[in-house]
């Protein structure tokens, strides 16, 4: 079972087996961690979270262990109580240092500690004025792909499970909570005792501190946010617990006991993060209409695909994610029917189709299967891994029949639950158990070896969409649009309306629909992405959009949104504008998402000033 340690009988080495890993200098067929125990303190003052990491490990007769290290103080280690030698190696851009450790065959436990620096990417630290109630400070952790590290000294592989439990002390008017057993209240001394008894990779291990509060929707779903959001995402993600319900229908039990979200400030990186037992998202999925929720079908999919079967290295990283979309669609179509399931399928397709227009010059980039050796893994966090792997799944699914492959899928989740999973492993597995099974032949190796998208993808369709284009159509022809046909739209429809404008669209049509459905002004963060794109496209100026456009990317951090409207500056030779706004947001972005905008606009700060 691969990324699992089996004990043989009579052996006193454990077998481990690893495959060759990019990111991470662990090297745990030699010595590995199984369980962390962490006592730390928040300092809101210096920005920094210092104490002590104890580890339950593995030797293997080995007489040292390598644990990942970036950007942190590391002060002193211990074996088994006594202190022992350690040495950081050289400093990698992207992986940071090895941190290498003195141990005997016989060590049990090693003990460092350390403290956070200024320089930590994990960690985002934000004023009172950057979060919703704008009266006590916040910190978030952000550990995916490879930033766990930069907040505690780990071996950084998603190859490597462990258990973990933490004592955190912070501020006694914060709550503290984490991918673990989670507090309903406040403590009166801001201390906290986290478990995680179930394995997991270290990306998933996460942290926030924040003035928050927990309001639940069933006894094992709920929602931790500040006062000023609470009753908006309580509304908003009341159908969580069918959700967990719908899941378990289809692939087997929800078997992490508590499904919470917390919603973080509007800096968080991502739309939502699969953290075990708690998902942190985005405020801009709060929509007031429960239109954008399927990022917590999503993230609640990911439980089963990724946090209970990981891609064994970022590599891999497409059976993660494609496997998540897929049973993300599943959910939506159980709760919501086929046809809204499909509008966002198509959308998804959509996605694909301008990422493999932006990646038409790297078509290796386009294979499901990734080499990213020597680059971040970040690289590979794209539509192809999403959606392409979504395609895939489903050209399978219509291919065997449903049912069939409900039942493989299941088989699937249950045989491998808490381990890691190879792109080849899921080709052997898939070969042995679904295809010579029924005698099915099936493209595999092109879908997975292959740039671009095979010739016998699904094809997905929408009566909805259908209808969107014919009104687009007569508007492009007419140049006059009757509010009412909109009236009852979902946002994937203005979405679709919205993206599939022709690049023949005029400044004058584009203020008569602003006019009209006051699109500059939209309430829904999606419908507003999509518009001020456009608006950039079509050098649109009306309604003030540039102005609303400045104020979208200076309070929203969201990665996905604000590199689609940058990159729409700069495809339209609108660098000056995209460079000034920058200059004013980029304080307020996580380093996930700054490193993405300084990449994309080329900007090199003075100083280096990453949060």
């Amino acid at each position: 079972m691969s990324g699992c340690a089996q004990p043989k009988e009579k052996e006193e080495v454990v077998v481990y087996s690893y495959v060759e890993e990019p990111h991470s200098y662990a090297r745990p067929n030699n010595a590995f961690i199984n369980h962390l125990n962490l006592d730390i303190s928040v300092d809101f003052d210096n920005e920094i979270i210092k104490g002590k990491a104890t580890y339950d490990i593995v030797t293997n007769n080995s007489t040292q262990i390598i644990l990942d290290s970036k950007h942190l103080d590391i002060e002193s280690v211990m074996a088994d109580g006594k202190e022992t030698e350690f040495s950081l190696g050289a400093n990698d851009k992207i992986l940071g240092q090895p941190l290498t450790i003195t141990i005997t065959k016989d060590t049990k436990k090693i003990e460092i500690t350390y403290k956070t620096t200024k320089d930590t990417e994990a960690l985002q630290w934000l004023k009172p004025e950057q979060t919703a109630d704008k009266t006590k400070p916040f910190l978030f952790t952000q550990g995916q792909a490879i930033l766990t590290r930069t907040w505690i000294p780990i071996q950084d592989s998603p190859q490597i499970r462990l258990t973990y439990e933490a004592n955190v002390q912070v501020p006694k008017d914060l709550m503290a909570v984490m991918s673990a057993e989670n507090p309903k209240e406040k403590t009166e001394n801001g201390l906290y005792h986290f478990r995680m008894k179930q394995a997991i990779p270290a990306y998933l291990i996460a942290l926030a501190v924040g003035d928050l509060s927990y309001k639940a929707i069933s006894e094992r779903t709920g929602v931790y946010a500040e006062k000023s959001m609470h009753n908006k995402a309580f509304d908003e993600f009341s159908d969580m617990e069918k959700m967990v319900s719908a899941a378990e229908s289809l692939y087997g039990d929800y078997v992490w006991e508590q499904f919470d979200v917390i919603v973080l400030p509007p800096s968080f990186p991502f739309g939502g993060m699969e953290n075990p037992r708690l998902t942190f998202a985005t405020p801009t999925v709060i929509a007031g209409d429960k239109s954008l929720t399927s990022l917590i079908a999503h993230e609640l999919a990911h439980s089963w695909s990724g946090n209970l079967v990981t891609n064994s290295t970022w590599n891999d990283f497409w059976i993660n994610e494609g496997f998540t979309v897929y049973f993300e669609m599943r959910i939506m179509e159980a709760l919501y029917g086929k046809e809204y399931a499909d509008m966002l399928a198509l959308i998804s397709r959509q996605d694909l189709d301008d990422e493999l227009t932006n990646l038409k010059d790297t078509p290796n980039a386009t294979k499901l299967k990734l080499n990213l050796k020597g680059k971040n893994p970040d690289d590979g966090m794209n539509s192809i891994a999403y959606d392409k792997g979504y395609l895939f799944l489903r050209t399978l699914e219509e291919t065997v029949g449903r049912d069939q492959f409900d039942a493989f899928l299941k088989q699937y989740f249950k045989e491998h639950a808490f381990s890691t999973m190879t792109t080849e492993k899921f080709v052997t597995y898939l070969n042995t158990n679904l295809l010579e099974k029924n005698k099915i032949s099936f493209n595999t190796d092109e879908w997975i070896n292959q740039p671009g998208i095979p010739q016998n993808q699904a094809v997905i369709t929408s009566e909805k969409f259908k209808n969107v284009d014919h009104i687009l159509q007569e508007f492009i022809v007419e140049s006059k649009f009757d509010k009412e046909v909109t009236k009852d739209w979902t946002p994937q429809e203005w979405v679709h309306f919205i993206r599939n404008f022709p690049a023949t669209m005029t400044v004058e049509q584009m203020k008569t629909l602003d006019d009209i459905l006051n699109l500059t002004n939209s309430s829904n963060s999606y419908i507003q992405m999509v518009w001020y794109e456009q608006a950039l496209n079509h050098d649109y100026h009306g309604k003030n959009v540039d102005a609303k456009i400045e104020e979208f990317l200076t309070s929203v951090g969201r990665r996905w949104y604000v590199e689609t409207i940058f990159k729409a500056f700069k495809r339209n030779n609108k660098m000056e504008d995209a460079l000034k706004i920058y200059e004013k947001s980029r304080p307020n972005y996580h380093s996930v998402t700054v490193k993405t905008i300084d990449d994309l606009l080329g900007f090199e700060p003075e100083e280096e000033v990453i949060k």
